[in-house]
C-alpha cells in the first residue's frame, strides 16, 4: 500500500490542545490501545498495567533554552531556535526573518553576543550553520543565561516560570535537547519509585530532540519524505538491561517516541541492542518490523506528522485512527501538555 501524507490527517479541534500540564504529573488521562479494545483510564493507573520484570526506558535528555530573538546586521528582526549546539562555538538552527538570511550574515542575539551564518545545514537544507563571532564564547552558557524555554509552536503562551520545571521530566539529567520527551512528563518520582517497588525495572538513554520534531512534511508520498537526524546515545548498562528482560520474559517498555526510535535504531534481530553513542534518521512507517520495544508510552501526536505515522505502525493503523477519534469525542487533551497513550505492540495482540 502507497501511503499519503493525507492518510494521516484527522480533524482536531483547537480547543483540545493542551497549554497548560495538568495540576499533578501524573494526573492525566491515558488512553489504552490493545487492537481494536479502547480502554480508557488515568496516568496514575499505570503501575496495574505492567509487572515485575517489565523494563521502562526514559530518555534523560534536558531541554536548553535554545530560543533567541535578535535582528541581523540590517537591522531585520530574527528569531532563532537552536537545533543542536555542535560545540562551543558553532550550532545549527532554524532563523526566522522576513528575508532569510544569507552566508555572512552577521545576527546579534538578546542584545548580547554575535553569530555568523556560515550557510545551510540538514538533510533538506532547512537549518542554518552559525558560528560566534567571539571565538571564547560558550554556547552553552550564552543559551543558559540569556536563551528562553523552548515551548512547541502550537503553546500559544511564552515560557513561564512555571514551564521551566513542568517542561522537563524529573529525571532530565543530559542538556541538549530543544524539545522535551514529552511522554516522561507524566512521570513523579512517587511513581517512580512505586514501579521499582513492585519490580519493574528501569534504565535510561539519552536522545537530544531537535527543533526538526516539528518540521512539517512536504511531500505528498510518505515515502519520499527524509527525515531529519538526532543524536542518541545508549549506555551498556541500558544496553545489558534490556539483554536481561529478553532472557527473562520480560517486556521492553518505550518511554516516548524517542526511546523507541533510540532502541529500534541500535536493535539486533534477536530484540537485544547495542551500546554507545550513534546518530539516527529512522523514519518509522506501517509495515516496519519492531525489533526491540513491546509496548508504548507516548502522547497524542499532530495530524500528518511522523509521529502519527510511528504510532500507526506499532499499534495498526486502522487501531490508532479509531483511538484518534475516540479521543476527539472523549475530549482528551492533545499533545506535549496533554494526555497519555499506552500502546500495545500490534503483532502481539
Amino acid at each position: 500500500m502507497s501511503l499519503t501524507v493525507d492518510d494521516f490527517d484527522f480533524p482536531l479541534p483547537p480547543e483540545l490542545i493542551a497549554q497548560h500540564p495538568a495540576a499533578e504529573r501524573t494526573g492525566s488521562r491515558m488512553l489504552h490501545v490493545c487492537g481494536r479494545q479502547l480502554a480508557d483510564r488515568q496516568f496514575a493507573e499505570l503501575p496495574a498495567l505492567v509487572r515485575a520484570g517489565d523494563l521502562l526506558v526514559f530518555n534523560d535528555t534536558r531541554v536548553i533554552k535554545a530560543r533567541f530573538f535578535g535582528q541581523k546586521d540590517t537591522g531585520g528582526q530574527v528569531e532563532v531556535l537552536l537545533e543542536r549546539i555542535v560545540d562551543a562555538t558553532h550550532a545549527i538552527a532554524q532563523v526566522r526573518a522576513s528575508k532569510s538570511p544569507k552566508p555572512g550574515t552577521k545576527l546579534t542575539l538578546a542584545a548580547a553576543f554575535d553569530v555568523v551564518v556560515t550557510g545551510r545545514a540538514g538533510a533538506n537544507s532547512e537549518f542554518f550553520a552559525l558560528e560566534t563571532v567571539d571565538r571564547n564564547s560558550d554556547l552553552w552558557q550564552l543559551a543558559e543565561v540569556y536563551g528562553t524555554l523552548p515551548l512547541p509552536p502550537y503553546i500559544d503562551h511564552p515560557a513561564e516560570g512555571a514551564d521551566e520545571t513542568r517542561y522537563q521530566t524529573v529525571y532530565a539529567r543530559e542538556p541538549g535537547a530543544v524539545a522535551a520527551p514529552t511522554a516522561g512528563l507524566h512521570f513523579d518520582e512517587a511513581m517512580l519509585a512505586t514501579l521499582r517497588a513492585q519490580g519493574v525495572q528501569t534504565a535510561f538513554l539519552t536522545l537530544h530532540v531537535g527543533a526538526g520534531t516539528y518540521q512539517p512534511v512536504r511531500v505528498d508520498k510518505v515515502a519520499d519524505h527524509r527525515m531529519h537526524s538526532e543524536r542518541f546515545a545508549i549506555p551498556r548498562a541500558t544496553a545489558d538491561a534490556i539483554a536481561a528482560t529478553r532472557r527473562a520474559g520480560g517486556r521492553v517498555i518505550a518511554v516516548g517516541t524517542t526511546s523507541l526510535r533510540s532502541l529500534e535504531s541500535a536493535g539486533k534481530d534477536d530484540g537485544t541492542v547495542e551500546s554507545g553513542p550513534a546518530e539516527t534518521a529512522i523514519f518509522i512507517t506501517p509495515g516496519y518490523r519492531f525489533k526491540v520495544v513491546d509496548r508504548l508510552i507516548t502522547n497524542f501526536h499532530l495530524p500528518k506528522s511522523t509521529l502519527l505515522m510511528l504510532v500507526s505502525a506499532f499499534a495498526g493503523y486502522d487501531h490508532i485512527r479509531a483511538a484518534y477519534a475516540h479521543a476527539v469525542t472523549e475530549r482528551y487533551r492533545f499533545f506535549s501538555y496533554g494526555d497519555a497513550m499506552l500502546l500495545e505492540r500490534s503483532d502481539a495482540v
